[in-house]
């Protein structure tokens, strides 16, 4: 998942993800490709559920 997909995932806006990335419990980008970090879903997902169970989706 890219920042963009990440956000709006969270409902967020992208400089407001950029600031929840910054913390330390947040799952590392798993890639950088060409100046874009990417994320692994399952990781992007696992915090959510953890973090802001509110918006994990069902299983």
């Amino acid at each position: 998942m890219g920042p963009y997909e990440i956000a709006e995932r969270l409902n967020v806006s992208r400089s407001r993800f950029q600031q929840i990335a910054l913390r330390p419990h947040f799952p590392k980008p798993y890639q950088e490709l060409r100046g874009m970090k990417v994320w692994l879903a399952e990781e992007i997902e696992a915090w959510i559920k953890e973090h802001r169970p509110h918006q994990a989706k069902d299983d």
